[in-house]
């Protein structure tokens, strides 16, 4: 294992896990779920709490049909609104306990991370989904619960993915010097980021629609990363 990467920052949609899941499972799911479950839930006090905030923001009185109106036009907008990010990720924990689904990962990231944990390196996730929503597809997988290893969980409270003060700030977080940390994703604007900040980068390249956007290494899956690592040999 080369000696100058001490952590990896790994992305999730197109990285660790297929775009489709997210897309056509996940995002599916809680739109379809969402207006049962505020009805259901609604006098319990974390969801209260989330549709008061909601209601705080549209100025309205507390009337569940609006709430839910609103949740709904945001999801179909892909507005990244907070509250809306924490109803959905109740709703995902709900359809993983029911097993309406298992968090989808590639065959090839169950193994290698597992083989880097093992050898000391230190493994992070970055995600534009909330860290509620990644520990939930991580805990509920075909190859189990592979979240113990995992050191830590990023989202945009953190900042956004294509900016480099985002991965300043995680660097600082994990305590390693930003050439130690490696990034991998399958978007070239947070590869982009992430070398501007210091971190070595490798794009993953699963999908040909991944492949585009020349300056980073590329890996079509974690076992060419591997390759990499042991030759040392990313930029």
């Amino acid at each position: 294992m080369g000696l100058m990467i001490k952590a990896i920052v790994t992305d999730i949609e197109g990285t660790t896990t297929a775009l489709t899941f997210v897309k056509d499972v996940l995002f599916p799911y809680a739109r379809e779920n969402l207006g049962a479950f505020v009805h259901d839930h609604q006098d319990e006090p974390e969801v209260q709490k989330l549709l008061l905030t909601v209601a705080g923001q549209l100025g309205v009185e507390l009337n569940v049909d609006v709430i839910v109106a609103q949740l709904i036009q945001w999801m179909d907008e892909d507005k990244k609104i907070t509250p809306l990010k924490s109803l959905q990720g109740l709703i995902w924990e709900e359809g993983y306990q029911k097993g309406h689904f298992i968090g989808h990962v590639y065959p090839d990231v169950a193994k290698y991370l597992q083989q880097w944990h093992k050898s000391g390196l230190a493994l992070y996730v970055y995600s534009s989904g909330s860290v509620y929503a990644q520990k939930l597809l991580f805990a509920h997988t075909e190859y189990g619960d592979v979240t113990p290893l995992y050191s830590g969980y990023f989202d945009t409270e953190t900042g956004g993915k294509k900016a480099a003060s985002s991965y300043r700030a995680i660097a600082k977080t994990i305590g390693f010097s930003a050439a130690n940390i490696l990034f991998l994703s399958d978007t070239k604007e947070e590869l982009d980021a992430a070398r501007a900040s210091g971190f070595a980068t490798v794009m993953l390249a699963r999908e040909p629609i991944s492949a585009s956007g020349p300056g980073h290494p590329k890996a079509k899956d974690f076992s060419d990363v591997d390759q990499m690592l042991q030759a040392e040999s990313m930029g």
